[in-house]
C-alpha cells in the first residue's frame, strides 16, 4: 500500500490536516500551500514541504516525512535535506520545523542519538499513529490517517463510518468529496487483490463517483489506447474486451453472492453467468439490498 503517497493526496487537499497534529499551529496555518521542492549541488528532492503563503513577510516552512518503513538514515537524510534547502533560501523564512509521521514506534530509526538534541526540541515533532486514539474519537481529517493503518479485518467498516460523518459534519461539497476520494483511494490501494466492484460493495457506494477510479479509468483508457496500436484491428480488441469484461463481472456477482448467501445452485450459477454486461453492472448495485435469495430470484424474473 502506498501509504506516503496516499498522505501527499491528503495534504494536496487539505494542507492545514498537518496542523491538526502539532500542539502550536501558526496562527495562518489555512495560507500554506504543499509542494515538493528541489535543492541542486548536491540533488535533493524533498517530496513533502508546507510553504508559507508569500505576503513578503519571512514565514516558517514545514518539512513532512511519512515513514512507513524503516530506515536508518532517515534522519541523516531529512536533516541535511532540510538544512540545506533552509540555508539556500534563508531570506523567504524565519524559522523551520520538521513533522515525522510513523505508523507505530517500532519503524524509528534505531540509533538517533546523534541527534537527540533536535529530536527533543520544539521543532521537530514525531507523530506515531498507533497512539493518536480511538478513530472514531478523532477529527475527522486525523482518522483518515488512521486509517491507512488499520488490519484489514477492522478497515472497511470503519470506512464506511468516516463515509457517513464525512457526509454529516462537512457542508462544503467540494470538501465533502475530497474527503470521500480519500477514503475511496485509502480502501482501493489497500485491497489491491479486490477489484473495483468488490471494493464498491465493501464501501456501499460507487467509484465512478470518486476521483481515484476516474484517475484509474483514464489510466486505463491510455493503456488501452496503447495496447490497441500494438494488438491489430480495433473490432477484434472491442469484442474480446466485451467478452472479457462480461466473464469478470459475471465471477464477480458470483462470488458477492456466494459471499452473502452460501454456496448458489447451478441454475443460478448458470442463468448469472449469461447475463448480457449491462445487466450484470446493474446486479452488482442491487444485490447490496438483497436480505436472501429470494430477493435474487424476484430480481432474475424482473429483469
Amino acid at each position: 500500500m502506498r501509504r506516503d503517497s496516499i498522505f501527499y493526496k491528503i495534504f494536496q487537499q487539505s494542507p492545514t490536516l498537518l496542523f491538526n497534529l502539532l500542539a502550536t499551529p501558526p496562527a495562518n496555518a489555512s495560507a500554506y500551500r504543499f509542494d515538493s521542492v528541489a535543492v541542486k549541488e548536491p540533488k535533493f528532492e524533498i517530496d513533502g514541504v508546507f510553504l508559507p503563503p508569500d505576503t513578503g513577510n519571512a514565514g516558517i516552512i514545514y518539512f513532512c516525512e511519512v515513514q512507513f518503513q524503516k530506515d536508518e538514515r532517515l534522519y541523516e537524510r531529512l536533516f541535511g535535506e532540510a538544512f540545506l534547502y533552509f540555508y539556500r533560501h534563508r531570506e523567504r523564512y524565519s524559522d523551520w520545523q520538521a513533522v515525522v509521521i510513523y505508523p507505530t514506534r517500532s519503524i524509528e530509526q534505531s540509533d538517533a542519538h546523534p541527534y537527540r538534541s533536535l529530536l527533543n526540541c520544539d521543532q521537530v515533532h514525531r507523530v506515531y499513529l498507533n497512539e493518536l486514539g480511538e478513530i472514531r474519537q478523532l477529527p475527522l481529517g486525523i482518522a483518515l490517517m488512521v486509517l491507512t493503518i488499520l488490519e484489514e479485518e477492522q478497515a472497511p467498516e470503519e470506512a464506511r463510518y468516516l463515509l457517513a460523518r464525512a457526509q454529516q459534519e462537512v457542508s462544503d461539497p467540494e470538501a465533502s468529496r475530497a474527503i470521500i476520494d480519500t477514503i475511496a483511494t485509502i480502501l482501493v490501494y489497500k485491497f489491491t487483490n479486490l477489484s473495483r466492484r468488490e471494493v464498491e460493495a465493501m464501501l456501499g457506494m460507487r467509484l465512478e463517483e470518486t476521483r481515484v477510479y476516474r484517475e484509474a479509468k483514464e489510466e486505463g483508457r491510455q493503456e488501452g489506447r496503447q495496447e490497441g496500436r500494438q494488438e491489430g484491428r480495433q473490432e477484434g480488441r472491442q469484442e474480446g474486451r466485451q467478452e472479457g469484461q462480461q466473464q469478470e463481472a459475471a465471477n464477480l456477482v458470483l462470488r458477492l453472492l456466494s459471499r452473502r448467501f452460501g454456496e448458489l445452485s447451478q441454475e443460478i450459477g448458470k442463468r448469472i453467468s449469461n447475463l448480457p454486461l449491462s445487466v450484470l453492472e446493474d446486479l452488482s448495485e442491487a444485490l447490496l439490498d438483497f436480505s436472501s435469495l429470494d430477493d435474487l430470484s424476484a430480481w432474475l424474473e424482473a429483469h
